[in-house]
């Protein structure tokens, strides 16, 4: 039930930004792109609430508990940079805005790090959110399965700073010019 759930919330954000982001530049209705925009967030109380609500009720936690606390994590730090790119993309297809260049070198391994700082910031979130699942619950044997959630998220967080360390050492090149 719980994975139903994240894909459903997964599915719910998608629909709110895409939703607000037709609303905004497509039915030239700003206010009510802004609404649909805000409930995109919201996805994410709910989809806590929920798992929160399923081990409270006697649930036994599963690795879908840990993968909704992960990509609760996941939508609150990358959240407004995913929406950004929409947004940019958006605008460009229905405005005319130019597209967002394409980063090379030293600007690509500055966000590469920033990445890694949201990395870290979900997988904070997400240690939280298993940790006071784990507490609030109060029964080991039920909530067990969380607390294998937290080498994976140092594997996460290990990987992604691998990534900004590979790109600090070896920059992104330019794209040959052509002609």
């Amino acid at each position: 039930m719980v994975l139903g759930l994240i894909i459903a919330c997964e599915v719910a954000f998608w629909v709110a930004v895409f939703g607000g982001l037709l609303a905004r530049y497509v039915a030239h209705r700003p206010r009510l792109g802004i609404v649909l925009l805000f409930l995109a967030p919201v996805v994410d109380v709910v989809l806590l609430a929920l798992v929160t609500v399923d081990l409270l009720g006697g649930g036994t936690a599963s690795w879908h508990h840990g993968l909704a606390a992960l990509y609760i994590g996941i939508s609150i730090a990358y959240g407004h940079r995913m929406i950004a790119w929409a947004d940019a993309k958006f605008a460009t297809r229905f405005q005319g805005a130019p597209p967002r260049p394409k980063l090379t070198g030293a600007a690509y391994t500055i966000a590469c790090w920033k990445d890694a700082g949201r990395t870290l910031l979900a997988v904070g979130i997400a240690a939280a959110i298993l940790g006071g699942l784990i507490l609030i619950v109060g029964a080991p044997e039920r909530t067990e399965e969380l607390g294998g959630f937290f080498p994976l998220l140092g594997v996460i967080l290990g990987i992604d700073v691998l990534w900004a360390v590979s790109y600090t050492i070896w920059p992104k090149q330019s794209a040959p010019v052509k002609g």
